[in-house]
């Protein structure tokens, strides 16, 4: 399936106004704000925390990878200009413990 189509799939993030990456201290790594241009990351990442518990674990980032689908080639041939997938590829290279937490409006 590509992007847009698995887009159609997920759940609404019209609730939320962002959702942040933490590590194991909370501390906030990476943060998809509720904005044009980041609301498919949004909905992705979101769909993920509701699918995995909120844990980043490898079996999310491969599905996140597999939703993200024609994006991930190019995010691999130019890294930096999807910053959303890198940071899926990241944790695909070297694990850490990373958990996603949706921030409701």
């Amino acid at each position: 399936m590509d992007f847009k189509t698995t887009l159609a799939t997920l759940p609404s993030v019209d609730h939320l106004r962002g959702l942040d990456v933490v590590d194991a201290s909370g501390a906030v790594l990476h943060h998809i704000p509720h904005a044009p241009g980041k609301l498919g990351s949004l909905r992705i990442y979101h769909a993920l925390a509701q699918a995995f518990g909120g844990v980043l674990t490898a079996d999310a980032v491969a599905q996140g990878l597999a939703w993200f689908a024609e994006h991930v080639a190019d995010a691999q041939a130019h890294p930096g200009t999807h910053p959303n997938i890198d940071l899926l590829l990241a944790q695909q290279a070297a694990p850490k413990a990373w958990r996603l937490v949706s921030l409701p409006k």
